[in-house]
Protein backbone atom coordinates (compact mmCIF):
# COMPACT_ATOMS: atom_id res chain seq x y z
CA UNK A 1 0.00 0.00 0.00
CA UNK A 2 3.48 2.22 0.79
CA UNK A 3 4.47 1.54 -2.51
CA UNK A 4 1.29 2.60 -4.74
CA UNK A 5 0.94 5.72 -2.55
CA UNK A 6 4.43 6.60 -3.14
CA UNK A 7 3.80 6.36 -6.49
CA UNK A 8 0.40 8.65 -6.47
CA UNK A 9 2.68 11.25 -4.58
CA UNK A 10 5.73 11.05 -7.04
CA UNK A 11 2.98 11.61 -10.32
CA UNK A 12 0.86 14.55 -8.54
CA UNK A 13 4.27 16.30 -7.67
CA UNK A 14 5.67 15.64 -11.34
CA UNK A 15 2.11 16.97 -12.73
CA UNK A 16 2.63 20.29 -10.29
CA UNK A 17 5.99 20.35 -11.84
CA UNK A 18 5.26 20.62 -15.26
CA UNK A 19 2.05 23.00 -14.85
CA UNK A 20 4.52 25.46 -13.20
CA UNK A 21 6.87 25.11 -15.80
CA UNK A 22 8.25 27.85 -17.82
CA UNK A 23 8.54 25.86 -20.40
CA UNK A 24 4.48 25.54 -21.50
CA UNK A 25 3.89 29.47 -21.84
CA UNK A 26 7.07 29.90 -24.05
CA UNK A 27 4.93 29.83 -27.21
CA UNK A 28 2.41 32.04 -25.62
CA UNK A 29 5.04 35.06 -24.32
CA UNK A 30 6.66 35.12 -27.86
CA UNK A 31 3.14 35.65 -29.39
CA UNK A 32 2.60 38.47 -31.86
CA UNK A 33 -0.55 40.20 -32.80
CA UNK A 34 -2.10 39.16 -35.73
CA UNK A 35 -2.77 42.83 -36.80
CA UNK A 36 0.21 44.78 -37.39
CA UNK A 37 2.94 42.46 -37.04
CA UNK A 38 4.96 41.77 -40.53
CA UNK A 39 5.34 37.91 -41.46
CA UNK A 40 7.68 36.47 -43.83
CA UNK A 41 6.53 33.65 -45.40
CA UNK A 42 8.99 30.38 -44.49
CA UNK A 43 7.56 27.70 -45.53
CA UNK A 44 5.09 27.24 -49.25
CA UNK A 45 3.00 23.65 -49.55
CA UNK A 46 5.55 21.47 -48.61
CA UNK A 47 8.94 23.62 -49.66
CA UNK A 48 10.80 25.88 -46.85
CA UNK A 49 12.00 28.90 -48.20
CA UNK A 50 15.30 30.54 -46.84
CA UNK A 51 14.00 34.06 -45.71
CA UNK A 52 14.92 36.83 -47.53
CA UNK A 53 14.80 40.18 -46.20
CA UNK A 54 11.87 42.73 -48.04
CA UNK A 55 10.38 39.40 -49.93
CA UNK A 56 7.41 37.27 -49.25
CA UNK A 57 6.05 39.24 -46.64
CA UNK A 58 2.11 40.31 -45.19
CA UNK A 59 1.15 42.69 -43.04
CA UNK A 60 -2.82 42.82 -41.96
CA UNK A 61 -3.79 46.51 -41.66
CA UNK A 62 -6.13 48.06 -38.85
CA UNK A 63 -8.95 48.51 -41.12
CA UNK A 64 -9.35 45.32 -43.03
CA UNK A 65 -6.08 46.33 -45.24
CA UNK A 66 -3.32 43.59 -46.59
CA UNK A 67 0.06 45.47 -47.32
CA UNK A 68 2.19 42.13 -48.51
CA UNK A 69 5.49 41.85 -50.47
CA UNK A 70 6.25 39.31 -53.35
CA UNK A 71 9.49 38.75 -54.76
CA UNK A 72 9.15 41.94 -56.28
CA UNK A 73 5.71 43.34 -56.19
CA UNK A 74 3.45 45.00 -54.19
CA UNK A 75 0.56 43.36 -53.13
CA UNK A 76 -2.61 44.90 -52.03
CA UNK A 77 -5.79 43.21 -50.48
CA UNK A 78 -8.58 43.29 -48.30
CA UNK A 79 -9.10 40.74 -45.43
CA UNK A 80 -11.76 39.77 -42.97
CA UNK A 81 -11.26 37.92 -39.66
CA UNK A 82 -13.03 37.02 -36.72
CA UNK A 83 -12.61 34.96 -33.09
CA UNK A 84 -12.87 31.57 -34.44
CA UNK A 85 -9.39 32.26 -36.99
CA UNK A 86 -11.36 32.61 -40.05
CA UNK A 87 -9.14 34.55 -42.30
CA UNK A 88 -9.92 35.72 -45.55
CA UNK A 89 -7.80 37.49 -47.99
CA UNK A 90 -10.10 38.88 -50.81
CA UNK A 91 -9.19 39.92 -54.36
CA UNK A 92 -5.02 39.79 -53.85
CA UNK A 93 -3.49 42.59 -57.03
CA UNK A 94 -0.41 43.27 -57.38
CA UNK A 95 2.05 45.46 -59.47
CA UNK A 96 3.48 44.08 -62.17
CA UNK A 97 7.29 44.23 -62.76
CA UNK A 98 8.78 42.00 -64.14
CA UNK A 99 10.26 39.62 -61.15
CA UNK A 100 13.33 37.00 -61.35
CA UNK A 101 10.84 34.41 -59.63
CA UNK A 102 7.57 35.23 -61.23
CA UNK A 103 6.56 31.81 -60.60
CA UNK A 104 7.00 31.71 -56.74
CA UNK A 105 5.23 35.25 -56.45
CA UNK A 106 2.39 33.87 -58.65
CA UNK A 107 2.15 30.62 -56.48
CA UNK A 108 2.19 33.44 -53.02
CA UNK A 109 -0.59 35.30 -54.29
CA UNK A 110 -2.36 32.42 -55.20
CA UNK A 111 -1.84 31.13 -51.67
CA UNK A 112 -3.27 34.22 -49.68
CA UNK A 113 -6.63 34.53 -51.93
CA UNK A 114 -7.29 30.48 -50.69
CA UNK A 115 -6.92 31.11 -47.32
CA UNK A 116 -10.04 31.00 -45.14
CA UNK A 117 -8.11 30.37 -41.79
CA UNK A 118 -5.24 31.05 -39.65
CA UNK A 119 -3.59 29.54 -36.30
CA UNK A 120 -0.79 30.77 -34.27
CA UNK A 121 2.07 28.92 -32.50
CA UNK A 122 4.59 31.24 -30.66
CA UNK A 123 5.96 33.79 -33.58
CA UNK A 124 4.98 31.44 -36.43
CA UNK A 125 1.49 32.38 -38.18
CA UNK A 126 -0.02 28.80 -39.89
CA UNK A 127 -1.86 29.52 -43.30
CA UNK A 128 -4.47 27.43 -44.16
CA UNK A 129 -7.04 26.28 -46.39
CA UNK A 130 -9.96 24.57 -44.47
CA UNK A 131 -7.64 21.42 -42.96
CA UNK A 132 -4.83 21.95 -45.68
CA UNK A 133 -1.77 24.05 -44.29
CA UNK A 134 -0.95 26.79 -47.32
CA UNK A 135 1.94 28.35 -45.56
CA UNK A 136 4.00 29.16 -42.35
CA UNK A 137 5.25 32.75 -41.56
CA UNK A 138 7.32 33.56 -38.88
CA UNK A 139 7.04 37.34 -37.21
CA UNK A 140 9.67 39.82 -38.45
CA UNK A 141 11.61 41.43 -35.59
CA UNK A 142 11.31 45.50 -35.83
Amino acid sequence: MKTIFRICMLLLLSGMITACCNCRHKAAKGERPLVGTTWQLIQIGEQTLKPVAGKYTLQLLEGGQVAAKGDCNQITATYTTDAKHTLRIDAPASTRMMCPDAEGEARYVAMLDQTTRYDMDGTMLLLFEGDRLLAVMQAIEQ
